[in-house]
């Protein structure tokens, strides 16, 4: 029962070590049931398969931007009432709306076009110092409070999802690699052919060898197919 292993593609290799699980698993061969060399195999390709059709990212990035998208919205339309409001002397109130534009402009007028990262830190300046109470005070003779309250939610939301992208990133990243995981499977798949090859005239271990042998021969097989097709 010979067969290189590394030459079996990456579906073709896990179908394999399916089959030779499924097959130790029946029920009908007394001789491996619990055997070591079986739960290392099983133990083994449970970690592949988690590995080897992972994304290299969390996929979450969608979700980030348009987060980004909400808080920039509401960071617009906050500056530009302001702005609009500034304008009107005619307007009661309408220094306290210089005054809070002024501190808008202080942390930049268009950091919602910044990076993610450079946005949230003036982001988290500019809501620190709105929250001041004189500040406070007048966004409320504004009756802008429920604007300002809006932009602070959307920016928490925002550094929420961005954490969680973050954090699944990482965890995706400190996975072993499928290369590393692959080895490891086909060591352990060696081992356990190895073993079985072994056994077979032994009573008992026959029927159970001849079944695992039509497995690798079907896994070899479809290595000739492959090559054939290119």
């Amino acid at each position: 029962m010979r067969i290189t292993l590394s030459d079996l593609n990456t579906k073709d290799l896990a179908t394999l070590v399916q089959r030779t699980i499924t097959t130790s698993d029946l029920g009908k061969y007394a001789v491996i049931s619990n055997h070591p060399l079986l739960s290392e195999l099983k133990k083994v390709y449970t970690e592949y398969d988690a590995v080897y059709t992972k994304s290299t990212y969390s996929g979450k990035g969608t979700d980030v931007a348009s987060a980004d998208r909400d808080r920039d919205v509401s960071f617009r339309a906050l500056k530009n009432f302001l702005d609009g409001y500034r304008k009107m002397p005619s307007l009661s109130n309408y220094q306290f709306a210089e005054d809070l534009y002024q501190i808008f402009k202080l942390y930049d007028l268009s950091l919602d076009k910044m990076s993610y990262s450079s946005q949230t830190a003036q982001m988290k300046k500019l809501i620190e110092d709105l929250e001041k109470p004189e500040n406070i005070q007048k966004l409320n003779a504004l009756s802008l409070l429920p604007a300002f309250n809006e932009m602070k939610s959307k920016q928490d939301v925002f550094e929420q999802i961005f954490a969680e992208q973050a954090g699944a990133n990482a965890n995706l990243r400190n996975m072993k690699s499928a290369s590393s995981i692959r080895k490891d499977l086909e060591k352990a798949l060696r081992s356990y052919i190895n073993f079985i090859t072994v056994m077979k005239d032994v009573t008992g271990w026959e029927l159970f060898y001849a079944d695992i042998n039509e497995l690798v021969k079907a896994a070899k097989n479809s290595t000739v197919a492959d090559h054939e097709k290119k």
